[in-house]
């Protein structure tokens, strides 16, 4: 890799290598171009010559074809013509049509009847009046299991074909038949010689009209010509190929494509183009088989494999290409040569220029050339410019240095006094904040309060009355015993927010006594207390405490707080998972300890992004039975105690409360330094 970016960058840089580009590149462009013409209209010459020739070797086998069916009707001149059938005429006419079929084999058709005038009528209509008038037809017709077996019994089998991978069977038949009319001496129609072959199954007819159609010599050592007969889309004889590879066996029961299928059976004209026939890509022709009413009834293909063709032809392209690179390839190596011989000093110039960058002092020196050269003159030139820019630099960093000297002592003072303003600007900010949350917290205290307050003495009013109820009712209390529990549930509830509204009330500093404890027995107290609390419930809360300072905390407090966060934990894994509970020492950037960090981590539902920021607030809560108070006393006992609670949470897979208490809580004058600190 290193000697390629090296070559790269020799190539970008280096003036014999421009020079051999600039004089290369159109060279390589007009080459290149003529190349692709040259590519162009030789595949288009190629490709429509293959067409034309495919086109036709499709108009020999047709031509084939007709001459096979004039033969056909050659051998039924020569039966009726021989000695044979006269004298069978002539004695035993009632046997005429047994004698015919046992004569079949002799005269190279599958089956051979004559028929007495008076038997016209089993012939189609579009038959009969051309044989009045003494015309001979030779047509293809595709007859069914019925018709085959009225012709001879064995043709149902022997045009059986086995439709692949269809799991049936092609039961009809695909005939070349020929028809001769026969007059008495009076010009009267007397019999009709009906004779043809079963093109099912025969491979003779397609392979001796392939050997006419592909002759030896005529395609690629490796090509395949092929010849098939389709009974519409299926092969009932061909010479196709099952594996193009290794040229095993016949594709015979196997179908055409839809779109030869389309343009040649429905629209009747002729195809020419590359096709996939069964299993490999053949340059293919097909057309049309018409029966003696001029409906399609089938196709003849002629074809041959594609890949001898493109092979042959690619072959040539690298022939081709080989030998534009060698020319290529010698030209660049003359240029090179001499652009080496001529670019020399210049490049020994560059590198003079490159190390000068570096700043390193070097000159250029002698050339080896003539003094009077124009490159020696350039040379001497860029010395003598050099000396002159070492002195003028030597002169400019020498100002610079005083220069320096000079700003920095006056910038000193007054980078001194910035970051004293922006301490001062960023304490009076906290400062301002913290006194603005103490308004709001006190308001909101008192407001509290006195809504407690107005509320218990209403409760208190009712929870008597419904205990004098139960008392007068006696035993008929029964009957509303549902109704008088779900008040005393309501009122308990009423309770529950009054007493924390008076607990949030009280927030507004720590009023307890505040000693030194270890975190690690307060969580484990609080873990039993939880544990106590869901005995029947699927929870296990494990617990990894390895904190090992001491923190001025007040233990109710703190313990008040870590039940809380436990059982929101709990409430959120819908009283059932695991809950973790983590205590650590708390250490700062250089290393000291600082503190305690505590962590109660649930896997349950987790908090949505838009609400992080809302959970704290008073009276904000996703749960219907909760009084959202909760977490915004949490944060005022841990805030009273000069510490900082933080939240981290993923819908789905649970939140993470985190603790962070100082050793020694600050006064109120030391809370925006330490923030800041941190």
């Amino acid at each position: 890799m290193k000697w390629l970016n090296k070559w790269r960058t020799r190539f970008r840089t280096a003036v014999r290598y421009r020079l051999l580009a600039l004089t290369s590149v159109p060279i390589l462009l007009t080459l290149f171009v003529l190349i692709g013409l040259t590519l162009y209209w030789t595949l288009a010459y190629s490709w429509t010559n293959a067409l034309a020739g495919v086109r036709a070797d499709l108009a020999v086998a047709s031509n084939s074809m007709e001459v096979l069916q004039r033969e056909q009707r050659r051998q039924l001149h020569a039966i009726a013509d021989s000695y044979e059938f006269q004298m069978q005429i002539q004695t035993d006419p009632d046997g005429l049509t047994a004698w015919a079929q046992s004569r079949a084999g002799k005269y190279d058709v599958d089956f051979l009847a004559v028929y007495a005038a008076e038997d016209i009528d089993r012939l189609p209509q579009t038959l009969r009046f051309p044989l009045l008038r003494g015309q001979q037809r030779t047509f293809f017709q595709v007859m069914s299991e019925i018709e085959l077996s009225s012709l001879t019994n064995d043709l149902p089998a022997r045009a059986e074909i086995p439709l692949l991978n269809e799991n049936t069977f092609e039961e009809r038949g695909l005939i070349s038949r020929s028809l001769l009319p026969l007059f008495n001496e009076n010009g009267e129609l007397e019999w009709i010689v009906d004779g043809g072959i079963l093109l099912n199954n025969s491979t003779v007819l397609v392979d001796r009209i392939r050997d006419l159609v592909f002759p030896e010599g005529k395609l690629p050592d490796a090509g395949v010509g092929t010849v098939t007969l389709f009974l519409d889309d299926v092969r009932v004889s061909t010479n196709v190929p099952l594996n193009s590879d290794s040229k095993f066996g016949r594709a015979i029961g196997t179908r055409v494509s839809q779109e030869v299928q389309q343009t040649v059976l429905v629209e009747g004209e002729e195809w020419v183009d590359r096709a996939y026939v069964y299993d490999a890509w053949y340059i293919s022709a097909y057309m049309p088989i018409r029966d003696f009413n001029n409906r399609v009834i089938g196709m003849l293909y002629t074809g041959y494999l594609e890949w001898p063709f493109i092979s042959r032809y690619l072959t040539n392209i690298v022939e081709l290409g080989i030998g534009v690179l060698l020319t290529l390839l010698v030209s660049g190596l003359f240029v090179y040569r001499g652009a080496r011989d001529l670019f020399r000093p210049i490049e020994k110039m560059h590198r003079a220029v490159r190390l000068v960058q570096f700043e390193k002092d070097i000159r250029i020196g002698k050339l080896g050339l003539d003094p009077e050269h124009e490159l020696a003159s350039l040379a001497r030139q860029f010395d003598s410019m050099l000396d002159q820019l070492k002195q003028q630099n030597d002169a400019i960093r020498q100002n610079a240095l005083e220069l320096e000297d000079k700003v920095r002592e006056r910038t000193a003072s007054l980078h001194e006094r910035t970051e004293q303003l922006g301490y001062h600007i960023k304490l009076l900010e906290q400062t301002r904040h913290k006194l603005l949350l103490n308004e709001k917290l006190a308001a909101l205290g008192e407001l509290t309060a006195g809504i407690a307050h107005e509320i218990n003495n209403p409760a208190a009013v009712i929870l008597g009355n419904i205990e004098l109820m139960e008392y007068e009712l006696g035993q008929h209390a029964d009957l509303v015993s549902e109704e008088m529990s779900a008040v005393l549930a309501q009122i308990d509830r009423i309770r529950n927010i009054t007493r924390s509204l008076l607990q949030y009330s009280r927030q507004g500093g720590v009023q307890d006594e505040i000693t030194w404890q270890r975190v690690n027995p307060v969580i484990e107290e609080s873990v039993t207390l939880v544990r106590s609390g869901t005995k029947k419930q699927d929870v296990e809360i494990v617990t990894a405490l390895n904190a090992k300072c001491s923190v001025e905390i007040n233990r109710h407090q703190l313990l008040q707080v870590l039940v809380n966060l436990q059982m929101n934990g709990i409430h959120a894994m819908n009283d059932k998972g695991k809950l973790i509970v983590r205590s650590d020492d708390w250490i700062d950037e250089r290393g000291e300890t600082i503190g305690a960090v505590i962590a109660v981590e649930d896997f349950g539902c987790g908090i949505a992004n838009e609400n992080l920021t809302k959970v704290f607030d008073p009276f904000f809560t996703t749960r219907r039975s909760g009084t959202g108070l909760g977490l915004s006393v949490t944060q005022g006992i841990v805030s009273g105690l000069g510490g900082e609670i933080k939240v981290e949470s993923e819908v789905g897979k649970g939140s993470k409360f985190v603790l962070y208490l100082r050793e020694k809580i600050p006064s109120d004058d030391d809370i925006a330094p330490l923030k800041m600190l941190e």
